[in-house]
């Protein structure tokens, strides 16, 4: 715990939804900086992030996490499992509702893990930026009383920042007095080398198509100062499951690969204040999200209990 002033406040938010809704988008713009990979694509989210925002009377830890869904697969049932277990570890539930496509199935099915528990509820509706016109809100705002009644409703939008200072406002109300669970200027609880690992993937989503990102897992192999230059080495290895995908991530004479490293490059700089040199292999480990020894090794896999 860190030392705080009478009547600070610090909490864990969870924030929750189903696929592609904005969650990481949120988290992102709340904290100040990147600590979540964005992508318009869903599911991007693989693990419980925490992005940290702290002010000289507060302290909103946001637990960004995978989107909730009707999971088929192993690797999908691990991340919609991770995302219900951070529900009851919090002090608060911060639900983001898609506004421009609002109460669909999945949106249903997270009203279902609601439904018995304890931990107040606020909902974001996000993206109204893109209900237009803007009456067409109203109605939104109705169902999504009714679908949680004890739940205050935020029209905001995360890309805009619309209403961000009064959603904050809001989900203060329900945090507890208390000390700062971590230091002032520390935004995540992600160690350095998983954001790295984050970005690079995160440049697979943006650049590559179809379903080959939903099969890449990246690990940091090696991550240190080069001493006396103030340059960072970092070798990373981007895995796929098939050899086909393999080609694809490397591209026509390396260069989709090129891109990939570029991108990521630039942002880490950025995240870690210093230059850096990034080396990027690509190997093939064959159905690894089926695999529950693959999914440990890459930190997907959760443990029972």
């Amino acid at each position: 715990m860190i030392d705080s002033p009478w009547g600070h406040k610090a909490g864990f938010i969870a924030v929750i939804g189903r696929p592609n809704v904005g969650k990481s988008t949120l988290v992102n713009c709340v904290v100040g900086q990147k600590v979540a990979a964005v992508s318009p694509k869903p599911q991007t989210t693989r693990n419980r992030v925490a992005g940290v925002k702290t002010t000289g009377s507060y302290q909103m830890i946001f637990l960004d996490t995978p989107g909730i869904h009707h999971a088929e697969t192993l690797f999908n049932r691990e991340m919609v499992k991770l995302a219900l277990k951070t529900l009851t570890e919090v002090d608060l539930i911060l639900w983001v509702i898609d506004a421009s496509d609002p109460l669909s199935d999945e949106d249903q099915l997270v009203r279902g893990y609601l439904q018995d528990i304890k931990v107040p509820v606020v909902v974001a509706l996000n993206k109204v930026d893109l209900v237009k016109p803007k009456q067409h809100l109203l109605p939104v705002i109705d169902a999504c009383h009714r679908l949680i009644p004890a739940a205050e409703v935020v029209p905001i939008s995360a890309t805009e920042g619309v209403n961000l200072n009064l959603l904050e406002e809001i989900l203060l109300r329900y945090l507890p007095e208390g000390p700062a669970f971590f230091p002032p200027g520390q935004a995540t609880d992600q160690p350095p080398h998983l954001v790295v690992a984050e970005i690079i993937r995160e440049k697979v989503f943006e650049l590559v198509h179809q379903e080959v990102p939903y099969a890449v897992a990246v690990r940091i192999d090696e991550m240190e100062e080069r001493p006396g230059t103030g340059l960072v080495d970092i070798q990373a290895t981007i895995y796929v499951e098939k050899d086909s995908q393999k080609g694809i991530i490397i591209g026509e004479g390396g260069r989709m690969l090129k891109r990939i490293g570029q991108q990521a490059r630039q942002e880490i700089e950025g995240v870690l204040g210093t230059r850096v040199y990034l080396g990027l292999w690509v190997k093939v480990h064959r159905a690894w999200r089926k695999n529950e020894e693959a999914l440990r090794r890459f930190g997907y896999l959760q443990k029972s209990g």
